[in-house]
């Protein structure tokens, strides 16, 4: 039988802020750190189904973090810098028909195919972003928390190993997490996300019917260090992410999207793949030695309309908004998402109402806008309209040519939009 435990009572705001955070993952551990950071009188309570003995490390799923993302997680210490590869270049560009439309030379004289280039130098920045692996980025995480947890046991509490069943919220007064045995808190922050075929759908949803392959390619030794890549192809989008080198090679982790109609990857020999791939890319990437394994994730938008369901219960990351990986924005999101809710609650711990009212304020335009600009980007992929193509060719030739707004795309990537 399940006991409530830290029932409600009509004087239980009158205390500290009870806080579960659900989900361990990158966007969990990091607003639970924040929260025991500057929360310094909240009771934290972690919750996560993985077993604490599970080791993470070797995740080799490969994430893409934005500098704004970086230096949070280098102020939380638990940024593993050895184990990142940074981000020194971004390349935009668009694969044929656009190459010899006439009008591309009016915006970019002399290049040779409508490119936007974002680099680290004209921001003033050493580093646009990095790319780690999830383990790590996790790792470092957990174990900044379970260090902060045994400093503060009676504040801070970890429930590995614990699913979480069920949310209730109480009528005004909190939410009750079950976890096999149920406890009141006043907020809990959903951060669990998963990729979109196993989510049960949101308010917003779409199936882009596309597939997105993910695996590693071997560069060749003279290619760009620190660059990242996106080629908008009649299919879909094609990105490559710097990665460390490994046993002398210079690798990079690869997004290839293709409509699942037309999808014939999984038949192909990796000598086809690795040829097909270098028929795509620029050729400022330089020809590809090696294509590795691929695994395949369908594609879609779900989204909550809003963070803060019932007055109680928070979603970030994806558990808010998984979108198409064409802008590599997801977990960055979930990153600000975090963020801003700790920010919110400092100092407004006895008026959760009004932080979390503020939260939605302040979160909407950089999510909005992200989940504006991957829905048309994801969606225009399937679109045969004539000319569209070249129009979105020129349409980079000609932000290329705007330096003061490539100037602000370039810190929205990096910071979000504020």
């Amino acid at each position: 039988m399940r006991t409530l435990l830290h029932p409600p009572d009509s004087a239980s705001r009158a205390g500290p802020l009870r806080l579960a955070v659900v989900g361990a993952g990158p966007a969990g551990l990091t607003l639970a750190l924040l929260a025991a950071q500057l929360l310094p009188q909240a009771q934290i309570t972690l919750f996560d189904a993985r077993p604490l003995d599970r080791d993470v490390s070797g995740d080799p799923r490969t994430l893409a973090l934005a500098l704004g993302s970086v230096h949070l997680l280098q102020r939380l210490k638990a940024w593993d810098a050895a184990a990142a590869e940074a981000i020194l270049k971004v390349s935009v560009s668009q694969a044929p028909p656009t190459l010899q439309h006439p009008l591309f030379s009016t915006f970019n004289p002399g290049r040779h195919e409508p490119e936007v280039c974002l680099s680290a130098s004209e921001q003033g920045v050493a580093q646009l972003g990095a790319v780690i692996s999830y383990g790590h980025l996790v790792a470092p995480l957990q174990a900044a928390w379970l260090a902060r947890a045994a400093q503060e046991p009676d504040r801070l509490f970890s429930r590995f190993g614990a699913p979480v069943q069920g949310l209730k919220a109480l009528d005004g007064q909190g939410v009750e997490v079950d976890a096999g045995i149920a406890e009141h808190f006043d907020l809990a922050v959903v951060a669990e996300g998963g990729v979109f075929a196993e989510q049960a759908r949101k308010a917003l949803q779409h199936d882009y019917q596309q597939n997105a392959w993910v695996g590693t390619v071997t560069l060749a030794p003279d290619s760009p260090v620190g660059a990242a890549y996106e080629r908008f192809t009649r299919q879909g989008p094609v990105a490559l992410l710097p990665l460390k080198p490994q046993l002398g090679q210079r690798r990079a982790a690869l997004v290839w999207c293709v409509p699942q109609a037309e999808d014939d990857i999984a038949g192909m020999t990796d000598a086809q793949r690795l040829a097909v791939l270098n028929s795509l890319l620029p050729a400022g990437v330089g020809a590809l030695q090696a294509v590795g394994p691929l695994k395949c994730f369908a594609l879609g938008l779900n989204a909550e309309r809003t963070l803060v369901e019932q007055g109680c219960i928070v979603r970030i990351g994806n558990a808010a908004q998984t979108l198409h990986p064409v802008a590599g924005q997801g977990l960055n999101l979930g990153l600000r998402d975090a963020y801003a809710l700790v920010e919110a609650l400092r100092g407004a711990e006895q008026d959760l109402a009004a932080a979390l009212r503020r939260v939605e304020w302040q979160r909407a335009p950089d999510r909005w806008s992200m989940i504006a600009t991957t829905d048309f980007l994801a969606r225009s992929f399937a679109w045969r309209w004539p000319g569209l193509p070249i129009a979105r060719g020129l349409a980079l030739a000609a932000l290329q040519a705007a330096t003061p707004l490539k100037k602000a795309l370039a810190r929205q990537m990096m910071f979000g939009r504020r």
